[in-house]
């Protein structure tokens, strides 16, 4: 298996607040967000947003191959993590019950809920071209991040 280098998400979490602080256009932000992200994670060959409307999530900014436009809630790892309204980390995708493959070099994936209202808006996407690329620091790391986003977007 390939050596995945450890983030240093203290200093990640410094630099999302830094670039968004000033920014209150919600594309805006996840774009320059998903592009930090993307040059920041080790071995991950998709990081983005998936925003809801009308009862389903759609496609936000993103870093990476074209993805899936429409996940229905309850559906993939995406819409599960909206139904359970909790961060999912997957070992490995064809593992997940109901995985939906937007790409098949995708491994791994988290996915974390982003709210506001205390309603879930959104979810950051992150997928890996290798199992286990994701672990509970990882989990911890991007649930700040998103706290970060989360507190821009109120």
């Amino acid at each position: 298996m390939l050596e995945v280098k450890v983030t240093n998400y203290d200093l990640l979490q410094k630099q999302v607040f830094s670039l968004i602080e000033d920014e209150s256009n919600t594309i805006a932000i996840l774009s320059n967000v998903s592009a930090l992200l993307n040059d920041s994670l080790d071995q991950i060959n998709w990081v983005g947003f998936y925003l809801m409307e009308e009862n389903e999530l759609i496609l936000g900014p993103f870093q990476g191959h074209p993805a899936c436009v429409h996940i229905p809630v309850g559906k993939g790892v995406c819409g599960t993590a909206v139904a359970e309204n909790e961060t999912q980390l997957v070992e490995d995708v064809n593992a997940f019950p109901g995985h939906i493959a937007c790409d098949a070099n995708s491994k791994s994936e988290i996915v974390v809920p982003i709210h506001k209202n205390n309603k879930v808006i959104g979810v950051l996407d992150i997928d890996a071209p290798i199992t286990n690329r994701f672990g509970n620091d990882d989990q911890i790391g991007l649930e700040k991040v998103v706290a970060i986003i989360e507190q821009q977007l109120t």
